[in-house]
């Protein structure tokens, strides 16, 4: 192994990124030599750096994480990556079977360093050459497919690409299904049913709540019991949007969160 591993930060945020940087200074077989602020610069900067590894944000403005993973995927040098992400531990539960590694924000000094001693035995074994089928493993224990899955939301006369990542919900209203992000709702492109999304969502953490109503599991904030038997969810979003979940999809809520 090297004597040095030649590191990327990727963060959409400078302060998380100078605290990692600094974070890392104290490990001297960590070298830095580039960062980036979003996919498309992340993409290049490692193309171009050829790193040994990449501490990755999963939600950033634009592309995530996970699309910068799939093009690191198909790269001839593949970097060991580490995610550093703010979900909570429902969607952390994902990775901990087939992650490199991932640390939760904000960063622990001591977390950071039993993933670096875990990123120095893989590299030490030259298991970073069987990277891809790990980080194949890991989209796949994230709920995510192969290839790339975007929904087509309307604004301002022009259409917008989401990742699933970015939708909150969906929403059935007014002969129309609406997709509900952090900080806006948007119309879907007119062809588009519930029915149509679960199909072409299957593998992300999307759960039918009700009739009109699909939820990303991974977006929920809280959870309680309603009347008549019924859920009442709030999802992470600015407005705090509660969905019901109907009294037949209780038990199949309580499965899929494993509750």
């Amino acid at each position: 192994m090297n004597s040095t591993i030649r590191t990327i930060l990727v963060d959409d945020e400078p302060p998380a990124q100078d605290e990692l940087n600094y974070l890392l200074s104290s490990h001297a077989d960590i070298d830095v030599v580039g960062a980036a602020g979003n996919a498309a610069d992340a993409v290049r900067t490692i193309a171009a750096k050829r790193p040994d590894l990449v501490f990755l944000d999963i939600q950033m403005p634009g592309r995530d994480g996970f699309s910068v993973l799939q093009e690191v995927m198909a790269m001839e040098r593949q970097p060991l990556v580490v995610f550093v992400t703010a979900f909570d531990e429902y969607a952390i539960r994902a990775f901990d079977e087939n992650a490199v590694d991932y640390l939760l924000k904000p960063v622990d000094p001591k977390r950071l360093a039993d993933s670096l001693d875990r990123v120095r035995r893989r590299l030490a074994a030259s298991e970073h050459r069987e990277s891809s089928e790990v980080l194949r493993r890991l989209l796949a224990g994230a709920g995510i497919k192969p290839g790339v899955t975007r929904i087509s939301v309307e604004h301002s006369g022009r259409n917008i690409l989401l990742s699933p990542q970015e939708i909150v919900y969906f929403n059935y209203e007014n002969r129309r299904v609406h997709a509900g992000t952090r900080n806006a709702v948007y119309p879907c492109a007119c062809d588009l049913t519930l029915d149509r999304l679960e199909e072409r969502l299957e593998g992300f953490p999307f759960f039918r709540a009700n009739r009109s109503q699909l939820v990303n599991l991974a977006l929920v904030r809280t959870y309680a019991p309603w009347f008549n038997g019924k859920y009442v969810l709030t999802m992470r979003d600015e407005a705090e949007t509660e969905i019901t979940v109907s009294k037949a999809r209780v038990r199949p809520f309580k499965d899929a969160m494993e509750l």
